[in-house]
């Protein structure tokens, strides 16, 4: 059998809080998007994809080896963007404040240490943001997105740590997606 799964940090409860007020404040502006529930937002580090459930306890020892060398990471918001641009939206996202350099570091040691299971390599560089909604295939941007990112641009919140990596499972389901957590590393490490 084989789990849908991804390594993620989840959220600490005020910044949820926050970006669940920016949903509400924005969700009117865009409505036929798919909006994200704020308690399904986490920062995705290393999606695995379908791996067999054989493969778990060999991804687990990788994920805590990889945490217990690696110290917590701080996380601010910082502005508001898109992805495939404001012409042909796919994503719209909530940027991150953090040691990127570090925190990329990091997502490059689990990637290349996971592909002996099977996980595929992500080549583009490590972008860290949190997904509030999605358009729909073919959506046009149009101004009541082009106000969004204008206007939340330099939206930012203050900053949180991070001390805890979770292996999550993912069920898709006609209501959206289902999260598990399976297992917990943390960020016990000076690197």
């Amino acid at each position: 059998m084989e789990i849908r799964s991804f390594l993620a940090f989840e959220l600490p409860g005020e910044m949820r809080d926050a970006l669940s007020r920016l949903s509400s404040e924005l969700r009117p502006l865009l409505p036929g998007a798919r909006w994200v529930r704020a308690e399904n937002i986490h920062l995705t580090v290393v999606f695995l994809g379908q791996v067999p459930e054989s493969s778990i306890e060999g991804i687990t020892g990788v994920a805590k080896s990889t945490c217990d060398r690696y110290g917590a990471f701080d996380i601010g918001l910082k502005g508001v963007g898109v992805f495939s641009g404001p012409r042909n939206p796919r994503v719209l996202w909530v940027g991150l404040q953090a040691d990127l350099e570090r925190m990329s570091n990091f997502r490059n040691v689990l990637q290349r240490k996971l592909r002996p299971f099977g996980v595929r390599e992500e080549k583009r560089p490590f972008r860290p943001h949190l997904t509030l909604c999605r358009f729909k295939k073919g959506s046009r941007g149009g101004p009541p997105l082009e106000k969004i990112l204008d206007g939340y641009q330099d939206f930012s919140g203050p900053f949180y740590r991070l001390q805890e990596l979770i292996l999550f499972k993912s069920d898709l389901t006609p209501a959206g997606s289902i999260y598990t957590k399976l297992a917990r590393f943390s960020l016990a490490g000076t690197r």
